[in-house]
């Protein structure tokens, strides 16, 4: 058996940020060669990788970045809130949102093939996972074009990282409302920008369960056209963000605060954790 200093358990540790015994182990088994015990060590944890690839990963955080014309958003995820708060695991966040931003990546699957330094966002994600010991899993990637951004990051935990986070884009001058407006939609969770970005199928399917309820309820037959479309447009008031009544003043329209504002919101991203 190799003898193996105090010296060398610390550099590994250090770099890899893996346990006492496993790195002790991992030396002892690579007779004191540092790089031999590096690759040791990922292979142990490339292993647990797949024994966890069918658990839950329900916490994480959001992180975005703006610059040159673009926000990039991402949801990164892991099992427990440990991690989440975990340094190593924010400094893995800031790497593969860099990536994703330089990438302008669009979706996870463009997003996991971005560069990070040499090797794709894919391989330092399970690399790090590898170390960490949980589900590290990129769940959501958005990034829009715009004239002007605002960035909202909230957190639901003052001790964990940002769990809601809203990136709206927008022309116009006032940032403040703006900003409030990515306050609202972090709150209010809409789906679309307009009435035109909903699905057909989808209006189709939710006017076919309020007719179902309307004539359940017994409504005379002559009020339910009036009655359904009524319903169908409560529905657009909760999914499009124009048709929202603003948090601040529910008697104004998400569209009629933009307006006054003189502002024009171009698109918007939430996500958060878990959701």
């Amino acid at each position: 058996m190799a003898n193996v200093s105090i010296a060398d358990i610390k550099t590994l540790r250090e770099q890899l940020g893996t346990g006492m015994v496993d790195t002790k182990k991992a030396l002892e088994e690579a007779d004191g060669d540092l790089e031999k015990a590096v690759e040791i060590l990922r292979l142990k944890g490339a292993k647990g990788n797949a024994k966890r690839a069918d658990r839950a990963a329900t916490e994480g955080l959001v992180a975005a970045t703006e610059s040159d014309g673009k926000a990039t958003i991402i949801e990164l995820a892991c099992e427990t809130d440990f991690v989440a708060k975990n340094e190593k695991f924010g400094a893995l966040a800031d790497t593969v949102l860099n990536a994703v931003a330089a990438a302008s990546a669009t979706d996870v699957a463009s997003a996991l093939q971005a560069d990070a330094g040499g090797k794709t966002v894919e391989q330092t994600i399970a690399d790090e996972a590898a170390v960490i010991g949980e589900k590290v899993e990129l769940r959501g990637v958005t990034t829009l074009s715009g004239d002007a951004f605002q960035v909202y990051l909230h957190k639901t935990n003052k001790d964990l990282p940002a769990q809601v986070g809203v990136v709206v884009a927008f022309s116009g001058d006032d940032a403040e409302t703006a900003r409030s407006i990515a306050q609202h939609i972090s709150f209010a969770a809409p789906e679309y920008l307009t009435r035109d970005e909903v699905p057909a199928d989808v209006v189709d399917k939710e006017r076919d369960i309020v007719t179902e309820i309307s004539r359940n309820e017994g409504k005379p037959e002559a009020a339910l056209p009036k009655i359904i479309e009524g319903r169908v447009n409560a529905f657009f008031k909760q999914v499009v963000l124009f048709d929202q009544a603003y948090a601040k003043d529910n008697k104004l329209s998400i569209q009629q605060v933009a307006d006054a504002a003189g502002i024009t919101i171009t698109g918007f991203a939430r996500y958060k954790v878990g959701a």
